[in-house]
């Protein structure tokens, strides 16, 4: 059984969970990282010297970076579910997972981190209405490819909606904004509809630290 380090608040983790879920693979979770620690551990530090979730354990393969795990599931299990077959499907499967990571988690990821895991005190206002613009601009852009295809790799669901699903999800629970993104609420729609987005992704977002705390120690 795949073993999976990680805390179920973390959108890296989620990235992994919903990839077993959408594979059907039986998998064990350890609590691990944010308040419940263990990541510092040399038990984890060997696994992952970087002291970052998540990990997994499969058979002789560790492996840490959620897209790398992903990318490896995908590929390994049930071939062809996740991981496009066809050349052109894999390449947009592939471009879009690397979009996420380089264009639209960053401004994402500062607009969490300065919502929900700094005191109010400590908000960097400016920095999360720089994040925002970019974060709309990077959306039209999704949105425009949306505009032609059913899923981010053409015909198929594949990892690179799965990627995008969970950031997607994690702005939409922090951003004030009012987007025009007809297609990319469409897309979104579908996959709130799959089985293991519901059990994995639709969870609370947090907006303050308050609700970062609590979210975190509910969810495990």
């Amino acid at each position: 059984m795949i073993r999976v380090w990680g805390r179920r608040s973390s959108s890296n983790v989620q990235k992994v969970l919903w990839t077993l879920g959408e594979l059907d693979l039986p998998f064990k979770r350890e609590t691990v990282g944010g308040s419940f620690g263990g990541n510092r551990e040399a038990d984890f530090l060997r696994m992952n010297p970087n002291g970052l979730i998540p990990v997994i354990l499969d058979g002789d393969v560790t492996m840490f970076e959620s897209n790398a795990i992903v990318r490896y599931l995908s590929a390994r299990y049930r071939a062809g579910v996740l991981r496009p077959t066809e050349p052109k499907a894999l390449a947009l499967a592939e471009q879009w997972m690397e979009w996420q990571q380089s264009t639209f988690s960053p401004p994402v990821s500062t607009i969490f981190w300065n919502m929900a895991r700094v005191p109010a005190a400590q908000k960097n206002t400016a920095a999360i209405a720089d994040a925002e613009k970019q974060a709309r601009s990077a959306l039209l852009i999704a949105d425009q490819h949306l505009s032609k295809h059913d899923w981010f790799a053409g015909d198929s669901f594949s990892f690179g909606d799965i990627v995008m699903g969970v950031m997607y999800w994690r702005y939409l629970g922090v951003t004030t904004a009012v987007l025009d993104v007809p297609h990319l609420q469409d897309w979104c729609e579908a996959i709130k509809k799959r089985e293991a987005f519901r059990q994995h992704i639709n969870l609370p977002v947090a907006r303050s630290p308050e609700e970062w705390t609590k979210i975190e120690k509910e969810l495990g």
